[in-house]
């Protein structure tokens, strides 16, 4: 059996769709937004948006005074609409091309945002990459802002199996270096007028996680 191959698969997701067309699509993106309110940051604090390639959370960051803001995503397509979208203003922003679990900073972030990323790595391993980068790229007082499909919400997305999660599933998988700071649920309405169940997760980096 040929092993599945991420990067192909969301390239190939943006290079068929337009970013308005998937179903994880959001003209605001709400809660988002509110969470990152409260985490009292600096305008000039380092943000990494995990996943946020086609997102419009970006252009939100832009416009609220944020300076020092990161894009990742794993398909170059999905950094392209955005940067297509944004026009002249695609130049203040930093943009990687990389899938997450292989991520290596080159210094830490305040904030970690992923909507929508952390669910789809059903391998153990992956989940340990992922959080290994997590720990490498924000700093200590530093808060990571994680979506989810949430517990009773979709079982697939994108033809893929996901990982639904709630706040002690997550701390899990986190370690004990992570404290919840808030959490909240939301009924995501697509663009096909579907509805899917969603939590989100505030949680504060308190320490180095034991080895």
């Amino acid at each position: 059996m040929q092993a599945f191959d991420r990067k192909t698969h969301w390239q190939n997701i943006y290079e068929q769709k337009e970013a308005t067309e998937v179903s994880w699509f959001q003209s605001k993106p709400t809660v988002s937004l509110e969470f990152i309110a409260n985490c009292g940051l600096e305008r000039s604090d380092p943000v990494i948006d995990v996943g946020g390639g086609a997102s419009v959370l970006v252009d939100y960051l832009l416009e609220t005074g944020h300076t020092n803001v990161t894009v990742l995503d794993i398909s170059e397509a999905a950094l392209a609409a955005s940067r297509k979208r944004l026009g002249p203003n695609a130049s203040a922003v930093s943009w990687v091309e990389s899938d997450v679990t292989a991520f290596s900073p080159n210094s830490q972030f305040a904030l970690w945002h992923d909507r929508a990323v952390f669910h789809f790595l059903v391998d153990a391993e992956d989940r340990q990459r992922y959080v290994r980068a997590l720990e490498r790229a924000l700093r200590v007082g530093g808060h990571l802002i994680l979506a989810s499909f949430a517990i009773g919400g979709p079982e697939k997305c994108s033809d893929l199996p996901i990982i639904q999660y709630d706040s002690q599933k997550l701390k899990a998988e986190l370690g004990s270096g992570f404290k919840l700071v808030e959490e909240r649920t939301e009924e995501h309405c697509t663009p096909a007028q579907g509805v899917q169940k969603f939590a989100y997760f505030c949680f504060e980096r308190i320490s180095k996680n034991e080895a």
